[in-house]
Formats: structure tokens, sequence, C-alpha cells
């Protein structure tokens, strides 16, 4: 089962450009990255530049609007993630437990939908959709 970990730092959704990680932080992060990939559970991961940096498109009424970063309603933004590949969310939640990890951070796990997941109305409808994810 693939599960996505996402990190959550608090106060990154006011973060500026720019904003970098500390040092000491980022080597323990890849002690536990490569425990990750050591394992064998390690899919891809990724950290993400702060919102002030992104944009956000919204579709109000159907048509697309966008909004350039920082978002002043954002509580909760996503710092980076790691995609594993695990037995079980009980396996997600105890890699998830052995990352080094701050206080003021949060790890959200959540399984990915497989496409056997689906009704075989909805996996005719997303017909092409596992060629496309190999890219």
């Amino acid at each position: 089962m693939r599960f996505m970990m996402l990190m959550i730092p608090k106060g990154y959704e006011s973060a500026a450009p720019g904003t970098m990680p500390d040092a000491k932080a980022v080597e323990a992060m890849m002690k536990y990255n490569k425990s990750l990939n050591d394992a064998g559970v390690l899919i891809t991961l990724d950290g993400l530049r702060p919102p002030s940096e992104g944009a956000r498109v919204s579709f109000p009424g159907g048509k697309p609007k966008v909004t350039d970063g920082p978002f002043a309603e954002a509580k909760e933004v996503l710092g980076g993630y790691w995609m594993i590949d695990v037995k079980s969310q009980a396996e997600a939640i105890a890699w998830a437990s052995r990352c080094p990890g701050s206080e003021n951070e949060t790890i959200e796990i959540r399984r990915v939908q497989e496409m056997e997941d689906f009704p075989p109305d909805v996996q005719k409808a997303a017909e092409g959709f596992t060629e496309m994810q190999k890219r």
C-alpha cells in the first residue's frame, strides 16, 4: 500500500520567500530519509518552497482565478512530503513516528487510492491513468 506522509510545519504559511531550513535539521532529516530508503519503503520525497513563492488556482463559477502567495486565509500548509510503500497504515504511522520533527511540525498520513480500490465503471472512466503515472 502506498501512503503519502505530508509535513505540515506551523508558521510556514507566513514564511518569507527564500526561507531555508537549518542545516542541522536537514542533517537529522537526511538520516531519517536514508533509513526509509535503506528499508526499501521510500518511493519519492521532496521539500516545498514557502507558499509566499507559490500560487493557487481556484474555480469560482467554474472559471480559473489565480491568487499569488502568500495566502492570507491559510492556516496549515505543506512543507514537504514522502511517498512510501508499506504493508499497512500502522506501518506508515510507525515510520512517521520515527521522523525527527520539531514540536511545531505535524505529519499527516494519507493512503493513496489505488486503481483496484475503484468500482469497474470508475476504472473504465480512468482508462490510461496507470500509464500516465509511469512518466
